[in-house]
């Protein structure tokens, strides 16, 4: 198991002295993932409160047994803290990081300089040597993104980063547009891989009747994650549910608010205030799920799915940073995954173990044969509107305001959201962030050694 090698690798660095975790400079000490008086990843995300309801998701979708699947969610909390403490220690040679196997035991870090590999292997994690940082991965993606603005994309409709082959691919219906996309992007065609397909992903909305809410005379989409803006309460969604200004009622037909930003094609978030007759709870569908917070989960992790169509469906997270085209048009920044989706499934909760991932845009497919899901990421939604995430640890209008009496000062604010590599001050002390979340009362930097490291 992955906290296993972790151990081993702390007690190698221990006796070998100082480790050498800063990729090309070798200047930086290697830090133990928590100490005895600090809590592991996997009870700073709180893994093991995971309920019974997605647990079984998991089992059915991923062919786990219960254990299988507690210690899958463990060791995911872990991988991901420590490929955030690689990838600082990294920097520019950092090319991507991934887990894999059943319970998620083995986590890969790759890097460019073979001169990091002992430093990886060091931290427990698998090794490889890339051709491309993820950096120049990212900024070849984002040129095909801004070439994909002024021309028509509906015969290369996915495109993406994949850590695992170091590679930009394009799905393409005729590969012919996808290198004259890469040509008008300038992107050097020895960087990417072309990839046939025959999928044209859809918004996943319809116009029926069932559970969940409906926007104006009658379309459907689902819930996603209910949040505060002060003392308003509401819930985060698809852009593609619905308008600013459109109304909104519950699955029983009582009405219920207005949504009061939104965007689609683009990116696909919105947000609709409630009135006074509905209450922003930490729950997801009423099945038990209790939302702790917003980390990111890293690719290979699980990853479930929560509609008002099919249920509970689980799968992995195959790609973060994809971009998408429907016939309305292209979304950038979803998160590709391997779960199931249909129509009226569309703005649902996506989340892994206790952690809110986001919430579901689109996808090619169904939950009999399977498919193809994207979803629009949870923090740059509560990060564009001012939203706070409704969990375990807030209530109404409270994100736990670092400035009351008593709180140690600094920079470090209960509800912001925080991007990997971001940096703050808390106590006196100067913290980086290891990966994406929104702050949460209860994570300040010196008890979540999981999501930021003391600098």
């Amino acid at each position: 198991m992955l906290q296993r090698h972790l151990r081993a690798a702390c007690a190698a660095a221990a006796a070998a002295g100082a480790l050498l975790v800063a990729g090309l400079s070798g200047s930086a000490s290697a830090q133990p993932s928590a100490s005895p008086a600090h809590p592991t990843a996997a009870a700073t995300l709180r893994t093991g409160q995971t309920p019974p309801a997605l647990l079984g998701a998991l089992q059915r979708d991923l062919g786990l047994d219960r254990r299988q699947a507690e210690r899958r969610l463990a060791n995911e909390a872990e991988a991901g803290a420590t490929a955030g403490r690689l990838r600082a220690a990294l920097g520019a040679d950092f090319a991507g990081a991934w887990v894999r196997g059943a319970e998620s035991d083995t986590l890969t870090v790759a890097t460019t300089d073979p001169a990091d590999v002992p430093a990886i292997r060091a931290r427990g994690a698998e090794a490889v040597v890339a051709d491309r940082s993820l950096a120049a991965l990212d900024a070849a993606k984002a040129r095909v993104d801004r070439a994909a603005a002024h021309r028509a994309t509906t015969d290369t409709p996915v495109w993406y980063v994949d850590v695992r082959t170091n590679a930009l691919v394009i799905q393409a219906v005729r590969p012919h547009a996808a290198r004259a996309l890469l040509a008008e992007a300038g992107v050097d065609a020895s960087l990417a891989r072309i990839v046939k397909s025959s999928g044209h992903p859809r918004p996943l909305y319809d116009l029926r009747g069932g559970d969940a809410y409906y926007i104006g005379s009658g379309s459907r989409c689902s819930i996603g994650f209910p949040v505060t803006r002060g003392t308003q309460q509401g819930f985060a969604t698809a852009g593609h549910c619905g308008r600013a200004g459109s109304s909104t009622t519950g699955s029983n037909r009582v009405a219920q608010g207005t949504f009061q930003a939104s965007v689609f094609p683009g990116n696909d978030m919105a947000w609709v205030a409630v009135n006074s007759n509905w209450t922003a709870t930490p729950y997801v569908n009423g099945s038990g799920v209790q939302v702790a917070g917003s980390a990111q989960a890293p690719v290979g992790s699980s990853v479930c799915r929560s509609g008002s169509t099919t249920g509970w469906h689980c799968g992995t997270v195959q790609q973060l940073n994809t971009s998408v085209t429907y016939q309305e048009g292209t979304v950038t920044g979803v998160t590709r995954t391997s779960v199931c989706a249909e129509p009226g499934d569309s703005g649902g909760s996506f989340i892994s173990g206790s952690q809110a991932q986001g919430v579901t845009s689109g996808g090619s497919g169904n939950c009999t044969s399977g498919g193809t899901t994207f979803f629009q990421p949870i923090n740059p939604i509560l990060q564009s509107y001012g939203l706070t995430l409704k969990t375990t640890a807030t209530g109404p209008g409270d994100p736990g305001d670092p400035g009351d009496p008593g709180d140690p000062g600094g920079t470090w604010s209960a509800g912001t959201v925080y991007q990997a590599g971001d940096t703050v001050t808390y106590g006196g002390a100067g913290y980086r962030c290891l990966q994406g979340h929104q702050a949460q009362p209860g994570w300040e930097p010196p008890n979540a050694p999981a999501l930021w490291q003391r600098l």
